[in-house]
């Protein structure tokens, strides 16, 4: 789940960069370009250029939504996981007993013991992979929903502060920060204030 969540994060610092070069190298001077060309007003708006960060890592642990959502996946791979364990149980018991009973069994009946045993393996298996499925699916439409609220916060509480870019912090994406710049309180007092509104 993390990872799922780490890696949008990481994929959107990936982007942002790639802007940032865009935009450096776009500014540079040009050389002699052909009279006919049309200039397209594309100046970036006046002011000051001003990025801030929050820590990923105060947001994971502190977004009361986030930790709620975090906390509906954990049941349900409990729920799941107990669900596994019975059937295993469930299995092994019967794998036990096979073994007790298999020096009395005829060989026919120990064949048709054996191939239930193997079934019943292979569909604990596929029951395992498809929970694991199930559960992988439900958590990333949950991150995105998350991913979307914290987005859509941060629209709506960059509207007065006048910030080009905001990007997360997590551990080996940014090398050098200015504290001065760090937005991460202020970010979750909003989104849980947010939050416990829509309660």
């Amino acid at each position: 789940m993390n990872r799922n969540f780490l890696l949008a994060f990481n994929v959107v610092l990936l982007i942002l960069v790639g802007v940032l070069f865009y935009l450096h190298f776009a500014s540079a001077p040009k050389t002699a370009a052909p009279a006919a060309t049309k200039v397209m007003n594309s100046t970036p708006p006046a002011g000051p250029f001003k990025i801030a960060y929050f820590e990923m890592d105060s947001i994971e642990n502190n977004y009361e939504y986030l930790k709620e959502v975090k906390n509906q996946l954990k049941a349900k791979e409990n729920q799941l996981t107990g669900q596994l364990t019975s059937l295993k149980n469930r299995y092994m018991e019967k794998v036990n007993k096979y073994q007790q009973e298999a020096q009395t069994m005829t060989q026919e009946r120990q064949g048709a013991l054996q191939q239930e045993l193997m079934q019943e393996q292979k569909m604990i298996q596929n029951k395992e992979q498809a929970m694991g499925g199930d559960l992988q699916d439900e958590s990333f439409k949950k991150m995105q929903v998350v991913n979307k609220t914290i987005e859509d916060f941060l629209k709506d509480f960059n509207k007065d502060k006048g910030y080009s870019y905001i990007l997360a912090n997590q551990p080996g994406t940014i090398y050098y920060k200015d504290s001065s710049y760090d937005i991460t309180g202020e970010m979750l007092k909003g989104l849980n204030d947010n939050y416990k509104k829509k309660k």
